[in-house]
């Protein structure tokens, strides 16, 4: 029987831990990962070496790595001192390495995927740094996936530079021939947004014959999704892509602990709404269930049971 092949677009932790979820099913994973990260050790190595950010791709690789965890540990390994080194990962580090011998950093991405012995394949959403910019509701516009949190300004909408980037070949097969396209959970911004704003990926998405399903994250994101119920994250998306990209929104209805909501307030994030309501007006499937686990006082979708949703639209 053909496995089925899974697209799952998006960047930051909680595309990594979905994938955890995923690796553990026989099913063909395709990873598009986000390259709009110009903050910390992957701004450092993108300004220095004009490739693009290695953070986001360096966690999923290491997410769907199958090696030792001592050798997830040192891929993991961030430097706390020495003059260059510091604040430096050594994943980050190899991945601009090989991406120096290969003369290419798609082609670096899957050469280390091999020594890592990655379950699936791993593809930047653009082989080229983008800088991504976002146009506030007063018309101020903010330079850098990692200052635009910062501002405390509603946004209005992200957009990237240059215009002219171009997909990986590699990405649109792969989204031709998906099963099933899954789209977050993940900063909607900055993590998500950026990687269906590369030209082509959200027509390839929309003229897929796939399924195709976006996560809603759980809480809100200080300075980015401030005060926005799961109808708002899929308006966002829609509002910069059009219609067409989901059919099916997966959203948690469970309660969560008040300790934990008190953890969150202190940091700006609330728990995302479900505004059932407002949702259905929207004409998608939803699918709402109780989606949390608690893991070291964070919260986060619990990637067996998600993984286990996901096939289930199959």
């Amino acid at each position: 029987m053909k496995k089925a092949n899974i697209v799952v677009i998006g960047g930051g932790t909680g595309l990594s831990a979905i994938l955890r979820g995923l690796k553990t099913f026989p099913v063909d994973i395709t990873a598009i990962v986000t390259v709009a990260d110009d903050g910390g050790s992957s701004g450092r190595l993108r300004e220095e070496f004009d490739i693009p950010p290695p953070g986001d791709v360096r966690n999923v690789l290491v997410a769907l790595s199958e090696v030792e965890p001592l050798v997830e540990e040192l891929f993991q390994h961030r430097f706390q001192n020495g003059h260059g080194l510091q604040g430096h990962s050594l994943g980050n580090l190899l991945l601009a390495g090989m991406t120096s011998i290969t003369g290419d950093f798609a082609k670096g991405v899957h050469e280390l995927s091999k020594v890592l012995n990655v379950r699936g394949k791993v593809l930047p959403a653009a082989n080229q740094s983008i800088v991504l910019k976002a146009e506030m509701i007063d018309g101020s516009i903010v330079v850098g996936e990692s200052t635009i949190p910062k501002i405390g300004k509603k946004i209005k909408r992200v957009f990237l530079t240059p215009e002219n980037v171009q997909p990986l070949a590699e990405t649109l097969t792969a989204i031709r021939k998906a099963d099933l396209i899954v789209i977050g959970p993940g900063s909607l911004y900055t993590s998500v947004l950026p990687n269906l704003l590369v030209p082509g990926i959200a027509e390839a998405v929309k003229k897929a014959s796939a399924k195709k399903v976006y996560i809603c994250n759980v809480m809100t994101q200080p300075g980015e999704t401030d005060n926005y119920t799961a109808s708002d994250h899929v308006q966002a998306l829609v509002s910069h892509v059009g219609t067409g990209i989901i059919e099916t929104i997966i959203v948690n209805n469970q309660e969560i602990d008040k300790q934990y909501l008190e953890l969150y307030a202190k940091e700006g994030a609330k728990d995302v709404k479900y505004d059932k309501v407002e949702l259905q007006k929207l004409s998608y499937q939803i699918v709402a269930d109780r989606l949390l686990i608690y893991r070291d006082n964070l919260l986060r979708h619990d990637a067996i049971k998600l993984s286990q949703l996901l096939l289930s639209l199959l």
